[in-house]
């Protein structure tokens, strides 16, 4: 947590600093990073960051991290042999931006993709969502007059392409303005393909731009997997909205999720994607992440996850697999664009600085 420093409040060891952030028990890997490098972004150089830590491991790697990125160091308090531990960091005059970032692999450059939850409410209630979202989940809507300033700043900045994620997205009533805020970029809708084929939502669906790309989820080419993992009957439905979306001119991508690495069923959906007419590069196997309902899976943290701006009603978040997990959360709110990116650039300047000094910022245990 982030605050103002009060004077009215009782002084805390450090003296005079321009803010303070409490990471509580949270070490540099799971989420402190973060905070403290939005902060970092809100100060003038030559301020001070206060940093209020119950984590012995800050002790290493705030240091470590500071030296690093340029920043000083200049206090450092232990209230006890066993903390909580205080820092007082000196903002550098010269510290890193994001000239210092560079693609590496398939990373996509900061600022060129975003997502947005449109809805966190969804028909179904998928055994491994990531996001958390049924039909008993809290709405959560994203507000197209917020879409329209967020798309306003992207444009300028270099944005190409967004992708809009639920829950399900049409289960927004304004789905429609949402895609149209962003219009000037690539868009994707991430739909599970079952809910748009009658009603209001077919006025959606039939209004929408057709260089709107619709990415239906299937998971695989019978209905056991799918329904097993999505809801029974869900497979049927999926592949009814594939055909329509592709009859009314849309190009149509399909991802499947799975937990293991099934090569013959993998096959299987390719074979039956063919039949459907799902182009090779209109398809995206990807595992389970970890997070959310999802009990089993793969371990995401800061340090294994390639950013994914992620804007939602609530804020902004690195990526968006990652959206329940409060350590990877970058802002309280989705504006301002520009602090968002900020913050994942800073990020990633301290990683690659890690990277090729050889140095371990984050410890694994």
């Amino acid at each position: 947590m982030t605050q103002p420093a009060d004077p009215d409040r009782a002084p805390n060891p450090l003296g005079e600093v321009a803010a303070l952030v409490d990471g509580g028990d949270m070490d540099c890997g799971s989420g402190l990073l973060l905070l403290i490098t939005r902060a970092m972004r809100r100060l003038e150089p030559g301020q001070l960051l206060g940093v209020r830590s119950a984590e012995v491991s800050v002790v290493a790697d705030l240091p470590a991290w500071a030296d690093l990125v340029g920043h000083d160091v200049v206090t450092e308090f232990a209230e006890s042999a066993e903390g909580p531990w205080w820092f007082a960091v000196s903002k550098s005059r010269a510290s890193a931006g994001p000239d210092t970032v560079f693609s590496r692999g398939e990373r996509t450059p900061v600022g060129r993709r975003l997502w947005v939850y449109t809805n966190f409410n969804c028909n179904l209630a998928c055994v491994y969502c990531c996001a958390e979202s049924s039909p008993k989940a809290v709405a959560r809507r994203f507000d197209p007059a917020v879409a329209t300033a967020v798309f306003a700043e992207f444009l300028p900045q270099g944005g190409r392409e967004v992708f809009f994620t639920g829950g399900e997205p049409f289960m927004h009533p304004e789905l429609g303005a949402l895609v149209a805020a962003g219009a000037g970029l690539d868009r994707t809708v991430l739909t599970n393909g079952m809910i748009f084929a009658r009603g209001s939502r077919r006025d959606t669906l039939e209004n929408l731009d057709r260089d709107v790309v619709l990415q239906i989820s299937l998971d695989s080419a019978t209905p056991e997997l799918h329904d097993r993992q999505r809801g029974a009957g869900s497979w049927s439905r999926a592949m009814d909205g594939i055909a329509l979306a592709r009859s009314l001119g849309f190009r149509v991508r399909v991802a499947a999720t799975l937990y293991d690495e099934d090569p013959q069923g993998v096959d299987a959906l390719h074979r039956r994607l063919d039949d459907v007419g799902i182009a090779p590069v209109d398809r995206v196997i990807r595992p389970v992440a970890q997070e959310g309902f999802a009990t089993e899976g793969v371990h995401v943290s800061l340090e294994s996850l390639e950013p994914e701006p992620t804007l939602t009603a609530d804020g902004a978040w690195w990526h968006p697999v990652a959206v329940t997990n409060p350590h990877l959360r970058i802002a309280d709110a989705p504006l301002p664009l520009s602090e968002v990116f900020g913050v994942v650039r800073d990020t990633l300047a301290v990683q690659d600085a890690a990277a090729r000094s050889g140095r371990e910022v984050f410890r694994c245990a």
